[in-house]
Formats: C-alpha cells, structure tokens, sequence
C-alpha cells in the first residue's frame, strides 16, 4: 500500500498572459484564493484595452470588471500552453525532490529568471557575456 503525504502549504502561481504575444505580463503567488488573484489583478489594472478571458473559477468573477471579462475554455489556450511550458521548464513545478527549494520566493525568483530569460533581448544580454569570457 503506498502512502501519500498531504501538501499543507499549497502554492498557487496566478498568471497574466497577453494573447497576442504569449509573453507573461504579471504573474503572483499565493493561494488558490481571491486575495491572491486580487494582486495579480492589481498589477494589471492599468491596461484599460484589454479583455481578460479566464476559466470559471469564483474568484475571477468576483474581482474583474464584468463588462472586460469573458468567462470560457475556448479563449484559455495560450495560457494552458504557458502552464505547461513552465512546468515543462521548471521542474520544481511537478516533481518532489529534495534538490530545490519551494519556498514561495524561490519559486517566485526562479519563475522571474526564467521569464526573463525567455524574453529574447535579456537572454541575448547575458548570452554576449557569457561568450565573452570564451573569447
């Protein structure tokens, strides 16, 4: 009989994603809750010109303005694929190990490394350095 250990600290990672570009625009974490989400969404309440498509989970519904939000699976592609990139990615996402940390702020700095590092003039930043000390 196997034996499952219970998670007592779940973490949750909260991502804004632009549709267009697929890049990460702001992403938080905490719980699975609305205080949660009402930081994502605090970090993006300046963008007036969007829309913002999500799942039907309570919490969206209750913090974003109605007239801007589209509740449905058909719009939540790009985000799903950001997911799974991230997991894909960053190990520490899925699998117990005794190797990494996951405390809330490693796994906040290792996401924010990791987006940057996808964006391509930072990784082409410390790409150039990295050469240059083979030169």
């Amino acid at each position: 009989m196997a034996l499952h250990r219970l998670k007592k600290n779940k973490k949750w990672i909260i991502k804004a994603v632009d549709r267009g570009t697929g890049r990460t625009v702001a992403w938080v974490t905490g719980g699975r809750d609305a205080a949660t989400f009402r930081r994502l969404y605090d970090k993006v309440r300046h963008l007036t010109d969007c829309v913002f498509y999500t799942d039907d989970w309570e919490a969206f519904a209750k913090i974003l303005p109605p007239e801007r939000h589209v509740i449905g699976k058909t719009h939540t592609i790009t985000i799903e694929q950001d997911n799974s990139n991230t997991r894909h990615h960053l190990g520490r996402m899925t699998r117990r190990t005794k190797v990494v940390s996951k405390k809330e702020r490693m796994v906040y700095d290792s996401l924010k490394i990791w987006l940057a590092l996808t964006t391509p003039h930072i990784f082409q930043y410390y790409q150039q350095t990295f050469l240059s000390i083979f030169r």
